[in-house]
């Protein structure tokens, strides 16, 4: 069932979004149409600096051993996304109030590079709270 409409237990939801935000080591978000949801790219040596940003807001982590316990909507997006494999991490919070929030953190194969999409699962993108997601991360499709 996809989410639509505003509920006021996500507040918090994106007040720490905005946090994570706020602390990103880099400024670029981008929206990525095939997951809908923001992706943002950074190098290994901001690695640290991303994962305690990404924590104020996703701080549950899942591995290829243990993303077999998330909730459905979260493993629906890993299965779009192609599953998660070894080095690669899956974030999350939620589900608040049904919305749940998710991070993938995928390692680029050349060693350098990282990449971070957040995302809202089983949201309708052209709706409520995709929008306040949107403009937290100030991006539009």
């Amino acid at each position: 069932m996809t989410i639509r409409g505003w509920n006021d237990s996500w507040q918090a939801v994106f007040e720490a979004l905005g946090r994570m935000k706020a602390s990103w080591p880099t400024r670029g978000w981008s929206w990525d149409p095939r997951l809908h949801c923001c992706t943002s790219s950074f190098t290994t040596e901001q690695e640290p600096a991303a994962r305690a940003a990404t924590q104020l807001a996703l701080p549950t982590e899942w591995v290829p051993a243990t993303i077999v316990r998330a909730p459905q909507p979260l493993r629906d997006v890993v299965e779009r996304a192609g599953g998660v494999r070894q080095g690669q991490l899956v974030l999350s919070s939620g589900p608040h109030g049904g919305l749940l929030v998710y991070g993938l953190w995928w390692p680029w194969g050349d060693g350098e590079t990282v990449s971070l999409r957040v995302g809202l699962a089983d949201v309708d993108p052209l709706r409520e709270p995709s929008l306040k997601f949107r403009d937290v991360f100030g991006v539009t499709f």
